[in-house]
């Protein structure tokens, strides 16, 4: 997700990347020209499990070699989760719970029915020997190798069974989520009283030049850029259900407790490892890099491990003026990924301590990718080239080192989801690009499944992710659409190219936004999360939104300003312009088949307030009613769960996670936009088939999402709180924090008497 304004949080408001100079077309344009292209299907959302059973095979369940290596009854979803035999796997027909009403009140609020409780909030020690969070701040940075970082994201719950990985497991398992960023004005002694405003313009920095005047010419304190890059990456817990069966708590001091932060080991593998543009002074190799960073949505792979992304990595690196050392086109490509000559990163400057206080060599100079004298083994000139990758961690190995998965492209990564398995087949993965104007892509293995990989950590993603196609989305105008491939010497793309020249796979991938642009994708309002329906095998995607219908670059690279008009701002533009609230798009590849390279696509759900009369395309009422929709998850019983990253609704109602029971491609009807505008939207929201089962607290995001396998227990997360809910985590300080949802009689999440 982009960091949306909802309080006075410091790196909390919008910097939302906006580097696309190409004139590739807007979705908004591909809308405002399509027809009605076939026959409404009836039922659409509403459809019920019975119908959908009935004519179609469950994706990735019954295929023609799909025994499961843990036994009869055991099924692999898209979801990721394997349901035992035991559990009731049925799509309920209706949601029969009580909606969650607006709300904007400091706590949380779930359904009637459930309990919800915060646990693992920023801070929390993971081992034995370190103090518990005090407000005072004084824990110090390198005691948040071993503490919940902040801004928790995206997660997952690996079922642990002895010391492995086991995906029927409930009883105990691994809880593993993101931290994305940092809350600077909670998390520093140094900040202790200071406004947003304050903080921004510099003065919790210590100023070492009295003439320094710009924030860039500042230098931050090493103890609290310490403690940010710590604060950074991903969190491993091991769970275990309490004596009551009812939830799970943390078991402290387990072996399996960790932290990947922004200063850990990294490997790169694939096709860029290696390569003269990633080689930097901390490796000359070109095989590693220090650090995984910004990492917001996730996935699981098939086989087993953690699959983290790296998204507005921008933002804590700094560049300096050396366009005359690298080039005029590696300057296009930096600036591609939004790196301009003079950007001082998103304020948090992290190349600014001092020499003298670095606790291992380069410890601050390496987020400093400016081109120095020399060669590239003598600066950090490509350290910006080794991040922006979907990263693997192997929850069960603690001593492995997170490999960065190069082959699935580089740009600001949200999630990663896989498509159904099937025996024999290649494995499909699904990605966005979470910035205005960006892309939609698909990553095809070259190597086939089997069902003996479940289980083989980082030598299976080697198997499966080091080698394939990337590709990437083009919409059609008669609801069509094509997976256009970024391969080299294929699309043109290779050194005739002009904005970029390609030499190498490699390159591609490096830049893989500049390819994109070549091969002519459609960019979009902010590619979210994707989620893949375990009933359908459609593939549905979160469009936040796009507050923008204008845009103007400075970054071609033939010189001048390249503008690009978004009027009918896909499809929609209103208020101030833009698509202000966004929308869930969904396409059915041909043939049901993932690898296919052709797809039919609608909007499932144009996201608007319940009064935006002109606007509620989908029918949205005050039980279901949202805005900027982010987070998406289909568990394996095929409900789908919406999540929300809000600043424009919050003034009626704090950011949700709604439950919804969707259709397919085509179940609704033509509709016509404000902005005239014509396009397809999917059946009619109803009370029945989608409804807001949970609201967190003022100021909010709701994000992360997962279950157990067994369904009775549901983890999200709550990003930058505001309000009074530090009162739920011990002490004054509004603090992110894990939320665990639980039914009170003990059955399952939407279970038959509470669906």
């Amino acid at each position: 997700m982009i960091m949306t304004q909802h309080n006075e949080d410091l790196f909390d408001y919008e910097y939302e990347e906006d580097s696309n100079p190409s004139n590739n077309q807007q979705f908004s344009e591909i809308l405002s020209k399509r027809m009605d292209r076939r026959t409404v299907l009836k039922g659409g959302a509403g459809l019920t499990t019975a119908a959908f059973f009935g004519s179609l095979p469950l994706a990735g369940c019954t295929t023609a070699n799909s025994t499961s290596p843990y036994g009869s009854g055991t099924t692999m979803t898209a979801s990721g989760l394997a349901t035992p035999a035991a559990v009731d796997t049925t799509r309920p027909q209706a949601l029969k719970f009580a909606p969650v009403a607006h709300t904007t009140i400091g706590d949380i609020t779930v359904a009637d029915g459930y309990h919800a409780e915060p646990i693992l909030p920023l801070g929390t020690p993971l081992v034995s020997g370190i103090e518990d969070w005090k407000d005072n701040r004084e824990q110090s940075g390198e005691s948040f190798e071993y503490r919940m970082g902040d801004n928790h994201d995206g997660m997952w719950f690996f079922g642990k069974q002895g010391n492995g990985y086991h995906p029927k497991e409930s009883n105990s398992g691994l809880l593993v989520m993101n931290h994305e960023y940092v809350n600077a004005q909670h998390l520093h002694p140094s900040a202790i009283g200071k406004s947003k405003k304050e903080l921004h313009e510099g003065k919790y920095v210590v100023v070492e030049d009295p003439t320094a005047e710009k924030i860039y010419q500042k230098k931050r304190l090493a103890s609290d850029v310490r403690r940010e890059v710590n604060c950074h990456g991903v969190a491993v817990v091991e769970m275990k259900k309490k004596a009551n069966g009812q939830g799970y708590e943390m078991v402290k001091d387990s072996p399996f407790n960790r932290r990947v932060t922004s200063a850990t080991k990294a490997v790169l593998s694939g096709p860029v490892a290696g390569h003269a543009l990633v080689k930097t002074k901390y490796d000359p190799s070109g095989r590693t890099t220090r650090g995984i960073n910004n990492n917001c949505g996730a996935g699981l792979s098939p086989w087993g491990t953690y699959l983290t992304t790296e998204e507005n990595f921008l933002g804590v690196f700094g560049r300096g003026e050396d366009t005359s050392k690298i080039g005029e086109k590696a300057n296009f490509a930096r600036k591609r990924y939004g790196a301009k000559e003079n950007f001082a990163s998103w304020g948090y400057l992290w190349y600014t301590p001092a020499a003298k206080d670095e606790i291992f060599t380069d410890e601050f100079a390496r987020w400093d990718m400016t081109a120095k004298e020399g060669d590239a083994s003598q600066d950090y000139r490509n350290v910006f080239n080794t991040f922006g990758y979907i990263t693997e961690i192997d929850p069960f190995n603690p001593k492995s080192a997170p490999v960065k998965r190069t082959a699935l492209g580089r740009f600001a990564h949200e999630n990663c989801a896989f498509a159904p398995v099937v025996e024999g087949q290649p494995v499909v993965f699904y990605m966005g690009d979470d910035s205005r104007g960006e892309y939609i892509y698909k990553f095809v293995s070259a190597a086939k499944w089997s069902n003996s990989d479940i289980g083989g950590g980082h030598r299976a993603g080697d198997k499966y992710m080091n080698k394939g196609t990337l590709y990437v989305a083009k919409f059609n105008e008669n609801g069509t659409g094509e997976w256009k491939a970024l391969k080299y010497g294929v699309n043109g793309l290779d050194a005739s190219n002009k904005a970029l020249p390609f030499n190498s796979q490699a390159e591609v991938l490096i830049f893989a936004r500049a390819a994109a642009d070549a091969v002519h994708a459609t960019r979009m309002d902010r590619p979210e999360w994707l989620s893949v329906s375990p009933m359908t095998g459609e593939v549905y995607c979160t469009l936040t939104n796009n507050a923008k219908k204008s845009r103007v670059w400075d970054n071609n690279p033939d010189g001048g300003r390249t503008k690009i008009d978004t009027v009918a701002a896909n499809p929609r533009s209103y208020g101030k312009g833009g698509n202000v609230h966004g929308h869930i798009i969904r396409w059915a590849e041909s043939g049901n088949n993932h690898t296919a390279t052709t797809f039919e696509w609608d909007i499932y759900l144009f996201a608007a307030p319940n009064d935006l009369s002109a606007e509620n395309l989908s029918g949205l009422n005050a039980n279901n009613d949202m805005s900027a929709p982010d987070g998406l998850f289909f568990d394996p019983r095929g409900v789908l769960w919406i999540e929300t990253d809000d600043g424009k609704y919050t003034d009626t109602t704090s950011c949700m996670l709604l439950a919804a029971l969707p259709g397919q491609v085509g179940d609704g009807q033509t509709t016509t936009t404000s902005a005239g505008t014509q396009t397809r939207v999917g059946a009619a929201a109803t009370d029945e088939n989608i409804k807001r089962f949970f609201v967190g607290p003022k100021g909010c995001e709701v994000t992360g999402i997962t279950m157990t396998p067994d369904f009775k227990t549901m983890f999200i997360n709550i990003q930058h709180p505001g309000g009074n809910w530090s009162a739920a985590n011990n002490g004054s300080t509004p603090r992110s924090a894990t939320v665990m949802i639980t039914k009170k009689d003990g059955g399952v999440i939407l279970g038959e008497s509470m669906a």
